[in-house]
């Protein structure tokens, strides 16, 4: 999505700013690239920089319930300190990279209601303007596909995904949000979750994955959900068997809950190919797990049909959507509202 506005901070005859991603889906911690065209007004300006603000539609929850805003992560300088002179077209090329932990919007090409967008800030004459707004698309790390892929192999149903304003404790998260993809049982855990979700924390090393499982009512005591985290390494993807691994954690998740059900929740920490966990107190969905980083090497090949089987076969899996096209057409409704309701709405800092 592209709008083209005329500076308004200098009125009619003032230049106009059209930036263009390259396409294709960006990767997390990967580069973003286009082009920043420019046209000259109706007389010479100076242009003091060009920034491109990296925006996301958040949820905040706060006592009075849950409100949406939008809250920009990340800010680049990719040029200024130039003359253009009247009506002349000047473009900008630039080449950036995402924040690692940049929410994924799509899997498989499917969107999954994530609303990213990169707003353009042209400064000219000590005025800004911040009316170039264009959508953007995020795909998953391998890493990242590799676990989303197993969870659909194992039965585990897409059903919404959104971005939550806070931090999980323990972690070495960066960004003052972190995204939840939630996701309906596996048949053979529907009698002992309502559903699960997963958050992904990714950094130049590897992928924290965060898991948080609701309790089915009176199967369990406690107030708490139960969460474990495991750090995998984006080396070696294509070797672990990705469907045995994690159908392991959510067996640990769920054989530690029914062991420490008197305690109500439980942390722990492992590495793809270990076993090794450990215990904590009582995280809360703001401050979920606790421990240290654990790396480790994993054994075994990929099974089974990948997640594009899965779809292909019109199974349950989590690139299905919900009912067909309906994320799809929640995206577009959600970006519109981002894109024409927020340019003056202020959010967070990198």
């Amino acid at each position: 999505m592209v709008f083209k506005r005329l500076l308004g901070s200098l009125g009619v005859g003032g230049p106009t700013v059209d930036t263009v991603l390259d396409p294709g889906a960006a990767l997390p911690g990967g580069t973003l690239s286009g082009q920043v065209h420019l046209k000259g007004g109706d007389a010479d300006f100076t242009v003091e920089h060009i920034t491109l603000e990296l925006m996301a539609r958040i949820e905040a929850e706060h006592d009075g319930g849950e409100s949406e805003g939008a809250v920009v992560f990340d800010r680049f300088t990719v040029g200024g300190s130039f003359r253009l002179a009247a009506g002349e077209p000047h473009s900008v090329p630039f080449s950036v990279m995402l924040p690692w932990e940049t929410p994924i919007t799509e899997l498989y090409g499917q969107g999954l209601g994530i609303v990213l967008g990169v707003r353009t800030e042209l400064a000219v004459a000590g005025a800004k303007d911040k009316g170039d707004l264009d959508q953007l698309a995020v795909r998953p790390l391998p890493a990242q596909e590799a676990v989303l892929e197993a969870l659909g192999q194992l039965g585990f149903g897409f059903k919404s995904a959104d971005l939550e304003l806070g931090r999980i404790g323990g972690t070495g998260q960066q960004l003052p949000f972190y995204q939840e993809i939630e996701l309906a049982p596996a048949p053979q855990y529907a009698h002992q979750m309502n559903e699960i979700e997963v958050t992904f924390l990714a950094g130049p090393a590897g992928v924290e994955v965060v898991l948080e499982a609701d309790k089915r009512g009176g199967l369990f005591s406690g107030s708490h959900d139960t969460v474990s985290r495991f750090t995998v390494s984006h080396h070696g993807v294509e070797q672990i068997d990705w469907s045995g691994e994690v159908d392991g954690w959510i067996r640990q998740m769920v054989e530690h809950r029914a062991s420490y059900g008197s305690h109500g929740s439980y942390g722990s920490h492992g590495s793809y190919g270990h076993g090794e966990s450990h215990h904590g107190g009582h995280p809360h969905k703001d401050e979920r797990g606790h421990g240290d980083h654990h790396h480790g090497e994993g054994h075994g090949h990929r099974s089974g049909p990948g997640m594009g089987t899965v779809v292909a076969a019109g199974a349950a899996g989590l690139a299905v959507g919900v009912a067909g096209g309906m994320i799809a057409a929640e995206v577009v409704d959600e970006v519109g509202d981002f894109f024409e309701g927020d340019e003056d709405e202020e959010g967070g800092e990198d």
